[in-house]
């Protein structure tokens, strides 16, 4: 079903919205929640379903933080602590979610966030996600890690991807990856350096994770690196990672990178405002302000409370976006009233994609939409250039 248009009549802008679910999304839908016994009134509502029906092993993969996993619920925590201060009597009959990023207008501040292995949630895997974030009119950013290759998701969404890369010792695979993510039409190169090696994932240790034999990390295939198995006493994909992928990461790798993309390249990973200003100096487009959703080291400042430092540290200068324990309207309003451009969601697609595949997925990227909607109209907010940090009351350790 084709998406609609709506044209603003104060701004004359016209924004492409989401698609209507087709009878298949509709049918889909149906029979995942009549097999539940209710419905999907927020994102925290897909985790218990997903948990119920995933593999301990995936489950846990895709839950779980680094050591004693603080950090995973500090993300969530201090989002709780922010308060708001709405406006009232402000004319909020129309309002407009649209953003640009990186010269696209997508239809909402609200992105698909880099999540390996979708194939352990469902048989679609990274396809699924892909053609969901496309008919919602947003981008979804697809892992190194993914079941399936770049170019099969880049058929499935053309124009509404970016590609995440990390970065292998091996620098033609590097190479590689990033001239397939060009040439396939992604729209931007997202590079993780908070990975040079693996977190400490107890979970993962204990159920010692591996992918099962029909799934691959077949961007890798090319390479015969595909395939991701068991480790003695140890994590199959920590033990992939510490025998492949780049430990002496620096600035001037980062440099190199930018030299043979044809991409604008976006930060993954940061956490302090010299090194947002460092990448910026050297070329970046943006930063992802991000702790890798607590899995690398634990006990590190949460993403949001290191927003401002950011922010401030850029001067105004590239995109700012932010992932990690986002799971609400007034979650994301909170990020923007920050300075973040727009923020990113990784778990809660996973637990939609486990439950209900592509319609799933839809639904949950809907339902954060229309979360966000409400807490504008509700805080005197129009657009997205009036949710300004006057709206928030900080917790004293943000001060």
């Amino acid at each position: 079903m084709p998406s609609s248009k709506i044209t603003n009549t104060k701004t004359k802008s016209t924004v492409t919205l989401p698609e209507s679910p087709s009878e298949g999304d509709r049918q889909s839908l149906k029979a995942v929640k009549a097999g539940s016994g209710d419905q999907h009134i927020n994102l925290i509502d897909w985790e218990e379903k997903a948990r119920a029906v995933l593999p301990t092993m995936a489950y846990d993969y895709y839950a779980s933080g680094a050591t004693d996993e603080i950090t995973l619920k500090r993300n969530r925590q201090v989002y709780s602590e922010i308060l708001l201060r709405p406006k009232m009597l402000c004319d909020v009959s129309y309002r407009d979610l649209s953003v640009k990023l990186l010269g696209q207008t997508i239809a909402m501040p609200i992105l698909v966030a880099p999540t390996a292995f979708q194939g352990l949630a469902h048989k679609d895997a990274e396809l699924a996600t892909a053609r969901a974030a496309r008919s919602v009119n947003t981008i979804m950013t697809v892992s190194t890690l993914a079941n399936s290759s770049l170019e099969e998701v880049a058929a499935e969404a053309p124009q509404h991807l970016w590609f995440q890369l990390y970065v292998y010792k091996d620098r033609e695979i590097t190479k590689e990856l990033v001239g397939r993510a060009a040439a396939a039409g992604y729209k931007a190169l997202v590079v993780t350096v908070d990975s040079p090696i693996l977190g400490k994932r107890e979970r993962d240790l204990r159920n010692g994770f591996h992918l099962p034999a029909h799934l691959s990390a077949k961007n890798l295939s090319g390479q015969g690196l595909d395939e991701i198995g068991s480790s003695e006493k140890n994590s199959g994909l920590a033990a992939y990672i510490a025998s492949l992928y780049d430990t002496a990461l620096t600035w001037e790798m980062l440099d190199w990178i930018m030299s043979i993309a044809r991409l604008p390249v976006l930060v993954k990973g940061i956490l302090r405002g010299e090194d947002a200003k460092e990448a910026m100096s050297r070329g970046a487009a943006g930063v992802i302000v991000s702790n890798h959703g607590g899995r690398q080291i634990d006990t590190t400042v949460s993403t949001i409370e290191v927003l401002p430092e950011i922010v401030a540290a850029m001067e105004g200068r590239g995109e700012i976006l932010i992932d990690g324990g986002i799971r609400r309207g007034t979650d994301v309003l909170k990020a923007l009233a920050l300075g973040a451009k727009a923020v990113l969601v990784g778990r809660p697609i996973l637990w939609a994609l486990a439950t209900g595949g592509e319609a799933g997925v839809k639904e949950c990227l809907t339902i954060l939409r229309q979360e966000l909607d409400l807490t504008m109209a509700l805080s005197g907010c129009a657009t997205l250039a009036e949710i300004t940090p006057d709206l928030l009351k900080l917790p004293l350790h943000m001060k």
